[in-house]
């Protein structure tokens, strides 16, 4: 699956099989349901789990929160856009 697939699948219903838990989360996100991808990762720990949920806090507006996530993961927030974030992420969790 590349992320000319994965986006396709936000036309259905449920996210696709066998894609993992920060992918699912994405894929909720990108349907408009935050709080079904915000409560996939909002226990979870590690870096992956916290960069998610950084840029959960980020669509959400609370930066303040969002760049606390982004320290946890060990990162900064980008500079891009949201949508460019969300692709980003996609991507790497694709692989």
């Amino acid at each position: 699956m590349d992320l000319n697939e994965f986006k396709q699948s936000l036309q259905e219903t449920h996210p696709p099989k066998y894609v993992d838990i920060y992918l699912e989360s994405l894929w909720y996100e990108g349907k408009g349901n935050w709080k079904k991808a915000h409560d996939l990762v909002d226990d979870l720990p590690g870096p992956d789990a916290a960069r998610v949920h950084a840029y959960l806090h980020r669509v959400e507006g609370d930066q303040a929160n969002a760049d606390y996530w982004y320290r946890r993961a060990g990162t900064t927030r980008p500079s891009g856009t949201q949508e460019e974030e969300w692709e980003q992420l996609v991507t790497q969790y694709l692989k």
